[in-house]
């Protein structure tokens, strides 16, 4: 093929396309819009820091933080730790909007806020969390002969730390003493921060600590090694767990601490709660789904205290499960993120039900495209009748010479020749080119 006919057959096509996006133009300029704004309402794209609200420093809670941090950061999240003092700080913090999500102890606090307050959603319950009372077996040893404590009524007289007041620790502690009968006064209690009381604890200025932990934490690990420090049997675990709904009973097993050392020397009975990973219910989709993600990879193994895969759980929530946690532990990965990165499965799978809608509404607009495009086409060709049939009518009404005219005609028909059409709208310029000779000939016989 020539270059001439290369050129021209490179420019009928570019001519063609351009005539096809004009014509198309607005709907792409309509379908622009309706993803924009689409976009805007869905808010796919969560924010790229959050707030999570741990608690004390060397915590189960501050550990479990730093592996959320982690895990979240692998899809381009921060997630900013908010130190505090325990479960209470945590749902006070949330209530008031400080933090977006935080680790709450079952029992903290009433599930129903106020009328002013954010309500809060759970993604699920995480792990459990013991009470654990340490006591010095030489203080035991004043109490009872075998120096080992079993029951609360035989801590009367001595030095107790029940934990911080935002712990939850400290009302815990109160509703266990009330169902004993145990008046708060017959114990000389304190409520210091974990480290400083475990401080003094070991030095023997305090005979009893109190706390409730994840046996992750490097404080419980470090206590239940300790010579001279003893765990209490709670013989009752059972009939707390009946009296208190938010309790439940479970077992530490001889030598699960270690097995060498056969640490603890003895199973003991324990009572725990749950704690949950709560969130205000106006956080981000996108933002729970991927904490729900990482709680199964964080909580999903065997521990002291339960099986693999038993958590996180659902049951017994105290809160409003939030959807996107209920999906991921029951359908776990979901099937986009498999193959994708985060953001674009993110994308997609919270605009899929836009773009069908987008597509359903443009679909019946996208057919007046071809007649759009069929009269911008023919409109080249037709344009230049006008002019025709102009001279026409001059010719007819003897307005002008035939040699005027025949000028005209000729003017007509250079520029006529300089008009491109598709291949399929040739017969219509070339019917024009008939035409035009058509009345050259009219012309000529008068």
């Amino acid at each position: 093929m020539k270059p001439r006919q290369v050129a021209a057959t490179a420019r009928n096509t570019l001519l063609s396309l351009r005539d096809l996006l004009v014509s198309a133009g607005p709907l792409a300029i309509l379908a622009v819009a309706l993803l924009v704004l689409a976009y805007w309402w869905l808010d796919p794209a969560p924010p790229r820091r959050v707030r999570l609200a741990t608690g004390p420093a060397q915590s189960a809670y501050a550990e479990f933080g730093q592996r959320y941090a982690k895990a979240l950061a692998a899809n381009g999240i921060e997630v900013v730790l908010v130190e505090s003092q325990g479960s209470q700080a945590n749902l006070q913090l949330l209530r008031e909007g400080k933090v977006d999500l935080g680790f709450v102890q079952g029992g903290s606090g009433e599930a129903h806020t106020g009328d002013d307050e954010q309500p809060l959603v759970s993604l699920g319950s995480l792990f459990v969390e013991p009470v654990w009372l340490f006591y010095r077996k030489d203080a035991a040893l004043q109490r009872q002969p075998n120096g080992r404590l079993e029951q609360l009524g035989q801590l009367r007289g001595l030095r107790v730390n029940v934990g911080t007041a935002g712990s939850g620790v400290p009302s815990l502690m109160a509703k266990l003493l009330e169902i004993n009968r145990i008046p708060p006064a017959s114990l000389r209690l304190s409520q210091r921060e974990q480290t400083p009381a475990t401080v003094d604890f070991l030095a023997g200025r305090l005979d009893v600590l109190v706390f409730a932990s994840a046996p992750e934490a490097l404080m419980v690990q470090m206590l239940l090694q300790t010579p001279g420090v003893g765990l209490m049997d709670f013989a009752q675990s059972e009939a707390y767990a009946r009296r208190l709904p938010f309790l439940t009973p479970v077992l530490l097993p001889r030598g699960v601490v270690d097995l060498a050392a056969d640490l603890p020397p003895r199973d003991a009975r324990l009572v725990a709660s749950t704690t949950a990973l709560l969130a205000r219910e106006d956080t981000h989709p996108a933002l729970l789904q991927l904490f729900a993600q990482a709680a199964q990879g964080l909580h999903g193994a065997a521990g002291w205290f339960n099986r693999a895969r038993e958590f996180p759980n659902l049951a017994h929530s105290e809160y409003p499960i939030a959807r996107e946690a209920e999906r991921t532990v029951k359908g776990g990965l979901p099937l986009l993120q498999r193959y994708l990165p985060f953001w674009l499965a993110n994308l997609v799978e919270r605009m899929w039900l836009a773009l069908g809608l987008i597509v359903a509404i443009l679909l019946p607009l996208s057919r007046i495209v071809p007649p759009l495009y069929e009269f911008r086409i023919r409109s080249r060709v037709f344009r230049w009748y006008g002019r025709l049939r102009e001279i026409e009518g001059r010719h007819e009404a003897g307005e002008d010479t035939p040699q005027a005219l025949g000028e005209a005609l000729d003017t007509l028909e250079r520029q006529v020749e300089k008009v491109i059409v598709p291949l399929s709208y040739a017969d219509e310029l070339y019917a024009l080119r008939n035409h035009i000779q058509l009345v050259r000939g009219k012309l000529v016989r008068t």
